[in-house]
């Protein structure tokens, strides 16, 4: 029998039992689908990680208050950080290249007819180039702004959406901050959320204006720390930690009363256990194609029964044991590259609607449909291997006899 010939028989048996073929199919299509979609989750968990530990800056990390330790034992009254203490750092600490102080507080923003209240943040002129911002629209201000208590404002990524108007339109108009008129100089590029807080939606003004102007307190909430380059974070974190402890006039033996956290470790942290999730994720969806193979073995084994005198029949009138082996293989295949196909749209389908509907983060990779859609061959050769095997080693005779 040819190849072609072969190949033909094969179809026409599958066209036959269309229902039964398409069930067969199902598990396949599932199998394929659910591990394109769930790789899609975890690698667009991973990106979503990366494109945070990016937006971090270069060589940067974070000073927050603390508490007074007394003998090992945390005390109730917190420990605030000040203006003096960002001065300190930026005077006497030899290993880092720029500190960037923030004030801030939730207040009550008016611009036109609308009123919203979300956090205004009182910091330096270094602070887009710290924090890896770019300014899309107008200027961030100026050292000497705030030298000189400016009431200048510059916008998240996200407020203009929140006044319901255009970014670039608002450059030179005037907003009202606790009732105080700033004038809007400039819009910051998008960032995205960073854990509990996003930057894009926050109202920068200069350090000294909030200091004196706004807040009326010299307590600052944070200290992002940029090290000098060439120099170890961790040499960074040293020598700010030697500043702050004489500012803070802590004794040799005593702990901190301020934390130093550096963002990277928790964001490489976080995408361990992201790589971690979608590897057990897709784990989990390629037990449905081993479950799907297994289906198909059934099946093939079923089709063997009965059409063992159609077998028979053809043996007789010369097809070799290779020819039906052949036959029986084609169908298996045939069955798990069409369920292979039909699960790969399904899959990239899904990961398509989760990312538009429930917006969450998906990223479809190539490889996996690669490897999805290779598996679903194996598993058909591999299941259909032993049907094939047991049709090409009936008895021609007792075939023909078989009822």
């Amino acid at each position: 029998m040819l190849i072609n010939e072969t190949v033909a028989v094969a179809l026409q048996s599958i066209r036959a039992n269309k229902l039964r073929a398409s069930l067969t199919m199902l598990g396949i299509v599932i199998g394929v689908g659910a591990v394109i979609t769930m790789v899609a989750l975890g690698s667009g968990a991973q990106k979503a990680v990366n494109d945070r530990i990016a937006a971090l800056g270069a060589n940067t990390f974070t000073v927050f208050p603390g508490q007074q330790f007394r003998g090992g034992v945390a005390q109730t009254t917190r420990v605030n950080l000040t203006t003096k203490d960002y001065e300190a750092v930026r005077d006497h600490a030899r290993e880092i290249k720029a500190v960037v102080p923030e004030l801030q507080s939730s207040l009550q923003v008016q611009y036109g007819n609308k009123n919203v209240n979300t956090d205004i943040v009182g910091t330096t002129a270094n602070y887009p180039e710290v924090n890896n911002f770019t300014v899309t629209a107008g200027k961030f201000f100026s050292s000497g702004d705030d030298e000189s208590r400016q009431r200048f404002a510059v916008l998240g990524a996200d407020v203009p959406d929140q006044m319901e108007s255009n970014g670039a339109a608002m450059i030179g108009q005037t907003l009202l901050i606790r009732g105080i008129p700033f004038e809007i100089v400039g819009v910051l590029s998008r960032k995205g959320s960073q854990g509990f807080s996003n930057p894009d939606d926050d109202i920068y003004i200069p350090l000294a204006t909030a200091q004196y102007r706004v807040f009326g307190t010299d307590r600052i909430r944070s200290m992002s720390i940029q090290v000098a380059d060439g120099i170890p974070i961790e040499r960074g974190m040293v020598d700010l930690e030697r500043v702050l402890r004489a500012e803070h006039k802590i004794r040799p033996g005593e702990d901190n009363d301020f934390r130093i956290r550096n963002p990277q470790d928790i964001l490489a942290t976080q995408q361990e256990a992201t790589q971690v999730f979608t590897m057990l994720l897709a784990s989990i969806a390629a037990v449905s194609l081993l479950v799907g193979g297994i289906g198909i073995m059934n099946i093939m084994l079923v089709s063997v029964t009965e059409r063992t005198r159609e077998i028979g029949v053809r043996k007789a009138l010369g097809a070799t044991r290779g020819n039906i082996m052949l036959q029986f293989l084609i169908e298996a295949l045939t069955l798990c590259l069409l369920g292979g196909i039909l699960g790969i749209l399904l899959g990239t389908g899904a990961a398509i609607l989760l990312a538009k509907v429930a917006h969450w983060n998906t990223l479809i990779s190539p490889t996996a449909i690669i490897v999805a859609f290779g598996f679903s061959a194996f598993i058909g050769l591999f299941f259909g291997l032993w049907p094939a095997r047991r049709a090409a080693s009936l008895d021609p005779i007792v075939a023909l006899r078989y009822e």
